[in-house]
């Protein structure tokens, strides 16, 4: 019971046609995104998948009937809200990156831009192949249970200092530094220059690099996560780029105000750990036909008042410092 050819198609032409609008006309030129304007396209690309969300009942719908659209369309937003939770955590890497290349806030849109459409393929690729894996070895799903329990618990005590970051030690930049050279010239601001007629990667290619590394380490926690809600790859994969669309806007929204959610570490931790769980238990109550199953809708409930809590934690510990 799957979407047809038709909607694939047309959900690409719109994820096209906007990522044309945002570059060639919305962000035509390199400049600073104020806070209002992040803002604003926040609201946009949030607006925009609450209406999807309600294109997929629509269809879902006329489909199927009342009863798998009604289920359809929780598992959208759930999955929509459990990718755009999750994606909070990668923007503090993308913080800690562009800080320590110094690149400058109006042309931090750009490269996070390229970097989008990397994902887009990246997600395509997971997906597919994580449902893929789930339909033909059912085992896999208490893997990824183990696995999202057991990145929980890490996240829980690892400690980030931006002092130990060097991105020379990732695997993908000394491959990369292996197989093209790169320009020390620092005043670049395109991806590559080319010099004596020989070509270099800029600064800005490694830090695009950098980016589509730390989103493709990010896929691995929050895929598993998304397959625990739904198995159908069009929810999965529209809620997954739905999230990523709205990810740019959120990080230049964010930015001056990241430092203070001193206690989202811990919700995210505790919402992958949740999740890890409830996806070895559903599957166990499926395959041995037990009645107990965590619903979709429990889960949301889970992970909204988590990260309520969260939320409401560090601002009341922001103000006391603050006093």
């Amino acid at each position: 019971m799957g979407i047809s050819i038709g909607y694939w198609i047309g959900f690409f032409v719109f994820v096209v046609v906007m990522l044309l609008l945002d570059l060639l006309i919305f962000h035509k030129k390199d400049e600073i995104i104020k806070v209002k304007s992040a803002l604003c396209w926040s609201a946009f690309w949030i607006g925009l998948a609450l209406a999807f969300n309600v294109v997929i009942y629509l269809v879902s719908n006329q489909m199927w009937g009342k009863e798998i659209a009604s289920q359809k369309a929780m598992e959208f937003f759930t999955a929509y809200i459990i990718e755009k939770s999750l994606s909070i955590d990668n923007l503090f890497v993308f913080v800690i990156i562009f800080s320590f290349f110094t690149i400058e806030e109006k042309y931090q849109h750009r490269i996070l831009f390229w970097g989008i459409i990397g994902a887009i393929v990246m997600r395509a690729i997971f997906i597919f192949a994580g449902v893929a894996l789930i339909e033909k070895f059912t085992w896999v799903m208490y893997v990824f249970g183990a696995f999202l329990v057991y990145t929980g618990i890490h996240m829980l005590f690892k400690k980030e200092d931006e002092k130990d970051f060097d991105p020379n030690k990732n695997i993908v930049i000394r491959i990369f530094r292996k197989i093209m050279p790169v320009s020390n010239d620092t005043t670049e601001t395109s991806f590559f220059v080319r010099k004596n007629n020989i070509l270099y990667a800029t600064r800005f290619f490694i830090v695009l690099l950098m980016i589509e590394a730390s989103d493709l380490i990010f896929a691995i926690d929050s895929i598993p996560a998304v397959l625990s809600i739904s198995k159908d790859p069009f929810i999965v994969y529209t809620s997954n780029i739905f999230a990523i669309l709205g990810l740019r806007s959120l990080y230049f929204a964010l930015n001056g105000v990241m430092q203070y959610f001193h206690y989202l570490k811990y919700a995210l931790a505790f919402i992958l750990s949740f999740i890890g769980i409830k996806m070895c238990i559903n599957e166990y109550s499926s395959e041995f036909g037990y009645a107990f199953h965590i619903s979709t809708t429990t889960s949301l409930g889970v992970i909204a008042v988590t990260l309520a809590m969260s939320i409401i934690a560090s601002i009341i510990v922001s103000r006391k410092n603050n006093i």
